[in-house]
């Protein structure tokens, strides 16, 4: 064969091997098909199988919560396969603004490979944020909330669903633990202020109003206190409130981090005889205190298992899993069915609590000793809750 015989023949066969070598290239930056008249648009599978897709979760501020939360993120990725389907899962901490997050949600917005979003929303009555997220929803981004949501009477549309915990439920726990505590103290009657970070949020005036409907007539709401998740401010708050209502019987910590604040102040005042301690999570501070003895009760959310299954529910509806879906939401068109719970823990000191299991509902709640929580944290590498 001649030389140019043998060029000849060899030139079809460069030309496919380039072509092989620039698809390969090129794949992670192919986009989904545009929308064209008479022609379908990729699927949300065809589209995880051409390019990367990225799950965004956005927190309300910066907490030890989150941290746990983002255990649950890894956890979630890992064990549903998010890697072989070109998905990649990351946490985006706000600054504890709303401003925070409106900014994140419009960025996020002008990216095409973010294809979910999951958000804990600070305010829940911030039409702003509501905009975004619908702007997003629009867009054909799969958006839930998480932890926090959006007022639901208002504002439902703005996202597809919710995870997290009943926060009603949860006040009302906190709520009938606190009059256990105060009614074995022989406090008959006396006042409370609960501290969170906004009282606008919706998972803080959530269990705020559960904690007023259970603790009982004799009690006496003084204040409900916001601190905007300023750590200074959350502890000036307990201390104002100790000063402007001499009858107080119990302090009442809703945000992670009013656990530690309302047990640094009280220690620092000599005062902690005075007042029943009861407090929403478990933070490493608060578990510490606990120890010591500074708080009495714990009703601990499960933000791992919120990371987890906002993975779960995310892929599930990027990739329009109805089986997942339908697992999830099994009563998605009735009313409520759009919500997913994931648990609630009271824990306490030790078996001398006079806060017992039999209070509440075995099917709802799991009762601990803070010996028994502190081991559950170990077995996932945890320090918080």
């Amino acid at each position: 064969m001649s030389v140019i015989t043998m060029r000849a023949h060899r030139f079809p066969i460069l030309l496919s091997m380039i072509s092989a070598i620039l698809a390969v290239g090129c794949s992670s930056d192919r986009k989904p098909a545009a929308h064209v008249a008479g022609v379908a648009a990729d699927t949300p599978a065809e589209a995880s199988a051409t390019k990367p897709q990225r799950l965004i979760f956005i927190t309300n501020g910066d907490d030890p919560f989150w941290d746990a939360l983002l255990s649950g993120l890894k956890e979630g990725e890992q064990r549903f396969g998010c890697a072989a389907a070109g998905i990649t899962v990351a946490r985006d901490v706000n600054n504890g603004s709303a401003e925070g997050q409106i900014e994140r949600l419009r960025q996020y917005a002008t990216q095409d490979d973010v294809a979910g979003i999951a958000i804990s929303v600070i305010q829940a009555d911030n039409q702003s944020i509501v905009e975004e997220m619908k702007k997003l929803r629009a867009k054909g981004v799969k958006v839930i909330t998480v932890d926090g949501d959006v007022n639901r009477d208002t504002f439902r549309d703005a996202r597809s669903y919710y995870i997290g915990t009943d926060n009603v439920v949860g006040g009302r726990t906190l709520g009938t633990a606190t009059r256990a505590l105060l009614e074995a103290r022989g406090a008959k009657e006396g006042g409370y202020v609960q501290f969170a970070g906004f009282t606008d949020n919706d998972n803080a005036r959530s269990r705020m109003n559960g904690v007023k409907e259970t603790i009982g007539p004799a009690y006496t709401e003084r204040d409900r206190m916001a601190d905007e998740m300023d750590l200074p401010r959350a502890r000036d708050n307990v201390r104002n409130a100790t000063q402007n209502h001499k009858d107080l019987a119990a302090l009442v910590g809703i945000w992670a981090y009013n656990a530690p604040a309302i047990a640094d102040v009280v220690t620092a005042s000599g005062t902690r005889d005075k007042y029943v301690i009861a407090t929403f999570d478990a933070q490493d501070l608060a578990i510490g205190h606990m120890e010591k003895g500074r708080i009495d009760v714990m009703v601990v959310q499960n933000p791992f298992e919120m990371g987890v299954r906002t993975v779960r529910l995310l892929k599930a509806m990027v990739e329009d899993d109805k089986r997942v879906l339908d697992e999830m939401f099994p009563s998605a068109a009735s009313a409520g069915g759009d919500i997913h719970t994931t648990g609630l823990r009271v824990v306490v000191p030790d078996a001398t609590s006079p806060v017992k299991a039999d209070l509440f509902d075995p099917q709802v709640v799991e009762f601990m000793s803070l010996p028994d929580f502190k081991a559950w944290l170990a077995k996932y590498n945890l320090t918080s809750s």
